[in-house]
Parts: C-alpha cells; sequence; structure tokens
C-alpha cells in the first residue's frame, strides 16, 4: 500500500465535468451534483483504511454542509478487478450501511480521476459556486486511524468558508491516503 498526499490547492481551476453511474441506480452530472454555494468532490473507495477512519466524519460533515449550501459528490475510481471490496456491488452496500448522503458514483474508465488529478483515497476538491477550486486538503487529523473528537475539522471549516465568501483558505493541509489502484495499460 503506497501512502501519498495531495498536491497544493490550483486556486480557480474549473471542475472538470463528468457523467457516471451512481449506486442509486441513475447517472450524474456535475451540474446535477452541483449546490447553490459550492461542490465536494470526494475521491473515494471502500477497502482504503484511511477512508474508513472517516466515513462517519465525512458523512457528518456533508450533511452540515449541505445545510450551507454545499453539495458533496464521492467518486470510487480503484480497479475492482484488483480490489474486490471496490466493486459496484460493494459500493451499494457501503452507501447504504453507512447512510452516505451524497450520490456515490462509480469511474470505472478513471477517466474522472485522471482529469481531476485525484491521487489518493481519501482526496477532496471543494468548489465555489461558479465551480471553481477553492481547497484541496485533508478532512481533519486522521491518518488510518481516527484522530480525536475535538480536532480541527479542515474540510468543514474551509467549505463553510467557500460558502460564505466564494474562496478558500490560503493555507491548507495536504490530505493523505492509498494511492489510487490504477488500471494496468495494456503493453503492445
Amino acid at each position: 500500500m503506497v501512502s501519498l498526499q495531495t498536491p497544493i490547492c490550483d486556486f480557480g481551476a474549473p471542475a472538470p465535468d463528468f457523467n457516471l453511474p451512481g449506486v442509486d441506480g441513475r447517472d450524474w452530472s456535475l451540474q446535477q451534483c452541483a449546490g447553490e454555494r459550492g461542490l465536494l468532490v470526494m475521491f473515494i473507495c471502500n477497502h482504503c483504511p484511511y477512508v474508513k477512519a472517516v466515513q462517519q466524519r465525512i458523512v457528518r460533515d456533508t450533511k452540515e454542509l449541505a445545510q450551507l449550501g454545499i453539495n458533496t459528490v464521492a467518486i470510487m475510481s480503484n480497479d475492482p478487478a484488483e480490489y474486490a471490496e471496490d466493486s459496484f456491488e460493494n459500493m451499494q452496500r457501503v452507501a447504504k450501511q453507512m447512510g452516505y448522503p451524497f450520490p456515490y458514483l462509480f469511474d470505472e474508465t478513471q477517466a474522472v480521476a485522471k482529469a481531476y488529478g485525484a491521487v489518493c483515497t481519501p482526496d477532496f476538491f471543494g468548489y465555489n459556486a461558479a465551480l471553481e477550486l477553492q481547497y484541496r486538503g485533508r478532512l481533519d487529523e486522521s491518518r488510518k486511524e481516527t484522530a480525536p473528537s475535538d480536532v480541527r475539522r479542515d474540510l468543514y471549516e474551509a467549505m463553510k468558508l467557500v460558502a460564505e465568501t466564494g474562496h478558500g483558505p490560503q493555507e491548507q493541509i495536504p490530505s493523505m491516503g492509498c494511492s489510487i489502484k490504477w488500471r494496468e495499460e495494456p503493453t503492445t
């Protein structure tokens, strides 16, 4: 398992469009996911210990962000042929079990993860109402273990600022997680 950190936020970068199938049986586009004041795009999966450590906090924070006009979408881009726990059926199971209050989408071709420049799970991209990137940081201090409950809620605080001002904080601490499990390119 390779542990990676996300790059520094490229403020103002536009959100790449997508059209992906969700665990709810419908296809979702960027515009369908966007909220009145912004959008949080998360690259997560089912098997990663970094994601498992924060699943309940993700649910809590995304529910609270929705009240501020920030919608959320989660995208799973790992190759399920290599990680059966990340299969579409298991995505459906985990979304139901955790009560995900956001669309959970399958990026089978991995084209969306590449378009966003996603590198790890979890990888967070926070956009303002104009769908311009304002946050590329961590959820909180959690790593493979859940951090204490009284730590600063970096992602929530940043996206609250985005909802209020349209701009993210200048100081951002990168997210850390497992590398995205890329498909092997066929050799010719």
